[in-house]
């Protein structure tokens, strides 16, 4: 059987507001993303087209947006893609797009025309084919869409749409349909003009049985492999979980996974390689993370946060440094640099060693002995509040002015720097490494 993995998709959008791709990606990729659909996003052809290496690290190319224009090569690479057993998901607009080649109306099956808009629900004419597994009728207002150019061969019309007053044809008109061509496979459906479509829980299982099609059998092997190897996510009611949506009830606990089973729930770049550095026992619910110049790992770790606020703020948490020392990609060596401390929301180097935001203090630690713990603890100022965690100082970097960076949510600040009165928050700040100078810079929302 084929080594087991995600569904790979190469999302081809534009930046146009009309068909707002920019906006519409995330909603299915949220929504497939749960069941290891995963999608990359460019808005330009040249990105997903123009190296047919790139295009062949996915299963799927899905096209969604107005692009004229195709050039040569660009064409030759999506039609050999396809042709060499590559799915291709052309929606709604996607069948406008390319006007210069007629091989792409032939590749998708038909060309736009015309449309009205009104609210209905697109027939379903072949509800057997594996494409519509899954797939009911749903009702949302759409683009009436009218073809042209279509192409029988290898096709086969899924959904309809009945005629409706003012349409220029009196049949039903085919609205979702597969065809193939060479090794690949072709899904289109002509709905998707907005957010009303978009969001539809109908329409996102459409898209995800029509990729999962596409795909091809040897990639749904691959699919299903990597699905019965994963464990299943498992929730259980309990009376603590916060409900401030005002849900008619609380979301459910999500039970804790390994950090490699979690892996297996994490996307990443179809060009990139996911591998796991360090996890239980090393650290404990890390907040916080920054490399440093030797290529180790630091990390401020928080089993106190969010509510476990000691008193004299002297608690559980740590500043760990992970380190890789044989060279094979994972972490053999931990070494606590500063301990004691409750609640570390951030840390960047500064002067030798780092900077820890410690509301409602600023604390400077450095190692003088070279044994990597920290034998100087200063405070440089303080003034942030810690009424509520979650919303305290945050994102510590150190800038090309030699400036340090920073942000805070409400929870504010409100004390003295450098003699200096200052009382801001919710926004971006910096300050002297040394504690000397603070100046707030831009407030956000």
């Amino acid at each position: 059987m084929a080594e087991a993995g995600p569904i790979r998709v190469l999302f081809l959008g534009h930046p146009a507001k009309l068909h707002n791709s920019n906006e519409y990606y995330p909603m299915l990729a949220k929504a497939l993303g749960r069941d290891a659909i995963y999608f990359d996003y460019t808005v330009s052809v040249e990105e997903a087209l123009g190296d047919a290496k790139y295009l062949g690290q996915f299963d799927v190319l899905l096209l969604y947006a107005n692009h004229g224009t195709i050039q040569p090569h660009q064409w030759t690479n999506l039609k050999n893609f396809v042709e060499n057993g590559g799915g291709f998901v052309p929606v709604h607009c996607a069948s406008w797009c390319f006007g210069n080649e007629p091989g792409f109306d032939k590749l998708v099956g038909g060309r736009f025309k015309s449309h009205q808009g009104a609210v209905f629900r697109a027939r379903i004419s072949d509800g057997k084919h594996p494409a519509m597994k899954g797939v009911k009728a749903f009702e949302a207002w759409d683009e009436t869409y009218f073809h042209t150019n279509h192409n029988p061969k290898n096709r086969t019309v899924l959904m309809v749409r009945d005629a409706m007053p003012g349409d220029p044809h009196t049949k039903p008109e085919p609205w979702t349909w597969v065809r193939t061509q060479g090794k690949g496979r072709v899904f289109y459906t002509a709905s998707g003009h907005d957010a009303r479509v978009w969001g539809h829980a109908g329409f996102h299982q459409l898209l995800k049985s029509g990729i999962l099609w596409a795909a091809g059998e040897s990639v749904q092997a691959r699919y299903k492999k990597f699905l019965a190897g994963r464990a299943p996510l498992k929730y259980e009611k309990r009376d603590n979980v916060p409900n401030y949506e005002k849900r008619p009830e609380p979301l459910p606990y999500q039970l804790p996974m390994s950090a490699a089973e979690s892996m297996k729930y994490t996307q990443v770049p179809a060009d990139w390689e996911l591998k796991l550095f360090a996890a239980e026992p090393q650290i404990v619910n890390p907040i916080y993370l920054q490399w440093d110049e030797r290529g180790r790992l630091w990390v401020a770790e928080s089993v106190d946060y969010p509510n476990e606020i000691k008193e004299g703020r002297k608690g559980n948490d740590r500043i760990k440094i992970l380190e890789d020392t044989n060279g094979d990609g994972k972490c053999d060596s931990v070494k606590i640099f500063a301990d004691g401390l409750n609640i570390p929301t951030s840390f960047t180097f500064a002067r030798g060693g780092i900077i820890v935001a410690h509301a409602p203090e600023f604390l400077f630690f450095k190692d003088t002995n070279g044994d990597d713990k920290a034998d100087v603890r200063e405070v440089l100022f303080t003034g942030f509040g810690a009424g509520d965690t979650h919303a305290g100082p945050s994102n510590l970097r150190y800038g090309f002015d030699n400036w340090i960076y920073g942000t805070v949510g409400y929870s504010a600040f409100n004390g003295q720097v450098g003699g200096e009165q200052h009382r801001f928050g919710m926004g971006v700040f910096r300050f002297r490494a040394d504690g000397s100078a603070m100046e707030f810079l831009h407030q956000f929302n």
